[in-house]
């Protein structure tokens, strides 16, 4: 191995000389360049945008995978694809591995019953749920999470570098400058070190020269924070959007999955309905039109106290003659009658009367 000791011994004084100038510019004994106002106020913005973008980028990441490892080990395998350079296959969400578990558990209970349909349904919905969040989580990737990635290991490893530079610079400069006043100084007391000062003098104008050049330098980039900032400002308002369609389709499915449930048998009614008539003999068993399957809407008063307003949240279809068909924004009058399912009311619109599904309301006072 070529092991080149000159270099190595160059470098550990190299390291042992800044040591003492850093120290000795700490305590007062050194001379030190500062920067003009304008760079460093650059540079204090260039640092606080460093700082909030990673915060903002990290958070970010998070948003979309809150659990770093699991017991899948996805997220070992993610980072060997980035590692490798190559795109990592595309993934079941949790939203959509829950629907299948539903919908397989649906098939095994039976989708005849009450509770395999609405398994069915559910799992239907999480599927779609969870399609709609691997869509958010790769349009934010894309277009936020990137951009914001590419300033952090691209444009500031720059930035950093040549700020790296420029101080390394600055400490020539004053090092020149110490060595310029120790040679006048040394002059005043004997005329043989004149061409020392000359020489200190030369080297004080080239460390200068090359300063100054890297000075502009750092204020170019640094400038260019601004333009990071108008790129960012669109990344944002771009993961708004994507944001806000996302949850938009979430309530859509919602909606959908409201009504769906609400057209399937409910099975509380029917455990309820059983109950009664086997609870006490055929001959104290009384049929009430609110406690057999089909409620005959018409033989249904309304009560004297105890009906309300209600404002209609979706649209909905009536499935039979026994229900009212609603629309979205509308008012209605509501009330519960004795024995009747607590998921519904009877509703009333004008002379229209029919039960209506309690999820499809606002109750209001």
């Amino acid at each position: 191995m070529d092991f080149n000791v000159k270099k190595l011994a160059s470098g550990a004084g190299l390291f042992f000389t800044r040591a003492v100038q850093f120290t000795e510019e700490k305590l007062g004994q050194a001379e030190k360049t500062e920067l003009d106002t304008h760079l460093e106020n650059l540079m204090v913005r260039a640092d606080s945008t460093k700082h909030w973008t990673e915060k903002i980028f990290r958070q970010t990441e998070i948003l979309l995978q809150p659990n770093p490892i699991d017991h899948t080990g996805a997220r070992i395998e993610e980072f060997l694809y980035e590692k490798l350079d190559r795109r990592a296959p595309s993934r079941i969400t949790n939203g959509e591995l829950l629907g299948q578990y539903m919908q397989d558990a649906a098939k095994e209970f039976g989708d005849g019953t009450p509770y395999g349909s609405t398994l069915m349904k559910v799992g239907q919905c999480e599927k779609s749920l969870g399609a709609s969040e691997r869509e958010f989580f790769q349009t934010t990737a894309i277009s936020y999470l990137t951009p914001l990635r590419n300033f952090l290991e691209g444009d500031w490893r720059t930035i950093t570098k040549e700020r790296r530079l420029l101080e390394n610079l600055r400490l020539d400069l004053d090092a020149c400058k110490t060595r310029l006043k120790k040679a006048k100084a040394a002059e005043a007391k004997a005329s043989l070190w004149s061409e020392e000062v000359e020489k200190a003098e030369h080297e004080l104008r080239v460390a200068q020269t090359e300063f100054d050049r890297q000075s502009e330098v750092v204020r170019l980039l640094l400038e260019g924070i601004s333009s990071t900032h108008v790129n960012h400002l669109r990344c944002l308002h771009e993961f708004v959007e994507a944001q806000a369609a996302y949850y938009r389709r979430c309530q859509l499915h919602m909606q959908d999955l409201q009504k769906e449930l609400g057209r399937l048998p409910n099975a509380f009614a029917l455990n309820s309905t059983h109950c009664v008539t086997t609870a006490g003999s055929p001959s104290d068993t009384v049929s009430s039109p609110v406690e057999t399957d089909t409620l005959k809407i018409e033989e249904v008063q309304a009560p004297a106290t105890g009906t309300r307003k209600a404002k209609v949240l979706y649209d909905y279809d009536a499935a039979d003659s026994s229900e009212l068909s609603l629309l979205a924004d509308e008012l209605i009058t509501v009330y519960t009658v004795p024995g009747m399912d607590s998921d519904w009311l009877i509703g009333e619109r004008g002379n229209q009367k029919g039960k209506v599904p309690v999820t499809y309301l606002e109750l209001l006072s």
